[in-house]
């Protein structure tokens, strides 16, 4: 009988272990689809909340509707719009909206809950009418200063008669402005007019400051609890894989057709024929690199969790939509001598959650509002909100750099029986910096574990490589880790992008081709 009673309790407890391994994000956070208006297009370009709990959102075919959560009531507020990618509550009367045209404010003047009045904040960029040419945004600092991001043309389709703005074409002629001969004479994307390819800053009384170019297609602008922007771009040509950057007045993040509109840049020279050398050494590199294919291959909005806990263990931490797959991505920054880095790990992955993942606000109750798009290519369309049933997950929850290896530490203290050696295994690689669409993952190698060493509860691993150098993502694949309680490792998946090492050491001469 003594036998038959503790076969059972471990059976029992086999069976808890197992279960708990296949539980997923479903067992801690809870998703609900929020019903749209008849016969809109619920493509979702923006998303806010109103001081007095009204959600505010633009939707692709120019419509902006309130919402009101407890009454489940939608009601128009403004429409007319041309393709909004962006919007922002000033209060309760009063949006921001970033439409392809202009930064446009909206405002309801008689309390009815109907606007009145349409403002153009700042249109003073330049448009061809390629289809390409997007204007995501707007973002806002701490002091009410709006940041907008240009999308640049593409060789997909031609330019319109009409255009605005200076026209600078490289001695190429409007009508080779259009697919085969553009491409087989310069490149992929361009900027003709200004400012395409940049991030722009906007004063809340319209005047603007031409803020960093480098950008190829920034669906994501967004500020972190700092204060400090970062912006998503997505792969293409001049990005072997999609990236978040941190972005600082004056840099350049690595897409050459923006640079034309530099005031030092040399008259009728082309951007696109520079050197991929002489770029590599004017471009910042990105924060964090998400593998396409592995991680995210359409990355939008940034928005850091500022829900004080309601949401979660990952404070401050940024959550990123991605267009293609049911997921939304967890990035942990790290500064490094003085620069920011990181890594990523899938946050939300399927359990109900539809694609194209591309706007998102956090609600006074701690859950995330999730607004889809797909602009006809890959996506989705609709909204979401998710919420937290207060169980701790097992996850990680940073990732620091150590001249030698990692420290990594978890939401929960790990089973005593945690084999690092074993359960922890480390590859690196990297992507070329170059002309072409995208890039292949080259100089993939498995890097061993030399050492390791658990400590602060069992809740933090350091582990040491054999390999630790600039330039290449370090991808960490976890098998098999349970926490103390038995709970399972929601997500086994981190890719750590090494820009720099602790000493200040950033060459990389492996990233360009000579």
């Amino acid at each position: 009988m003594k036998y038959t009673k503790y076969f059972l309790a471990s059976v029992l407890s086999f069976i808890a272990v197992i279960g708990l391994r296949a539980a997923g994000i479903s067992d801690y956070y809870s998703i609900d689809n929020i019903s749209m208006p008849k016969g809109l297009d619920s493509q979702v370009g923006g998303l806010d909340f109103m001081p007095d709990g009204r959600l505010v959102a633009c939707f692709h075919r120019g419509e902006v509707y309130t919402y009101h959560p407890k009454k489940n009531e939608w009601k128009l507020f403004a429409d007319g719009l041309q393709e909004p990618l962006g919007i922002c509550a000033i209060n309760d009367r009063e949006v921001v909206v970033m439409q392809r045209p202009e930064l446009t404010k909206i405002t309801d003047l008689n309390g009815d809950g109907e606007a009145d009045h349409y403002q153009a904040v700042f249109d003073d960029f330049g448009m061809t009418g390629n289809y390409h040419e997007f204007a995501f945004g707007p973002a806002k600092d701490s002091i009410g200063n709006f940041y907008i991001g240009m999308n640049l043309a593409s060789n997909g389709a031609s330019i319109r008669p009409e255009l605005r703005g200076e026209f600078r074409h490289y001695g190429i002629s409007r009508e080779n402005f259009k697919s085969k001969n553009y491409k087989s004479l310069s490149g992929r994307m361009y900027a003709a007019t200004p400012y395409r390819g940049w991030v722009l800053k906007i004063s809340k009384e319209g005047k603007m400051t031409p803020f960093a170019p480098g950008f190829r297609s920034p669906n994501g602008l967004g500020f972190d609890l700092n204060d400090q922007l970062f912006v998503t771009d997505n792969q293409g040509d001049w990005l072997g894989t999609s990236k978040l950057y941190h972005v600082q007045h004056d840099r350049f993040y690595g897409h050459p057709a923006s640079l034309t509109w530099t005031d030092d840049w040399q008259a009728g020279r082309n951007p696109l024929e520079v050197s991929v050398k002489e770029l590599d050494a004017k471009r910042t590199r990105a924060a964090v690199l998400f593998p396409q294919g592995l991680m995210a291959n359409s990355p939008t909005q940034p928005i850091p969790d500022s829900t004080e806990g309601k949401f979660g263990p990952f404070k401050g931490q940024l959550l990123v939509g991605e267009m293609n797959r049911s997921r939304i991505v967890r990035v942990i920054l790290d500064t490094v001598a003085g620069e920011i880095q990181g890594a990523c790990v899938p946050f939300y992955d399927n359990a109900g959650l539809s694609k194209g993942n591309h706007r998102f606000v956090f609600g006074d109750d701690g859950s995330l509002w999730v607004g889809q798009t797909h602009l006809s290519w890959a996506g989705g369309q609709g909204l979401q909100r998710i919420r937290w049933n207060g169980k701790m997950p097992l996850d990680i929850r940073s990732m620091e750099l150590l001249p030698n290896g990692f420290k990594i530490t978890f939401t929960k203290s790990l089973k005593k029986s945690t084999s690092v050696a074993e359960q922890f295994q480390f590859k690196r690689y990297y992507y070329e910096y170059r002309k072409a669409y995208g890039s292949p993952q080259y100089g993939i190698e498995k890097v061993k574990i030399i050492g390791s060493k658990r400590m602060n509860n069992d809740k933090t691993v350091m582990v040491y490589l054999d390999k630790v150098n600039p330039g290449f993502v370090y991808q960490l694949d976890i098998n098999k880790l349970v926490a103390e309680d038995n709970s399972a490792l929601v997500n086994s998946l981190v890719c750590y992008t090494l820009n720099r090492m602790p000493n200040g050491d950033d060459k990389a001469p492996h990233l360009v081709r000579n």
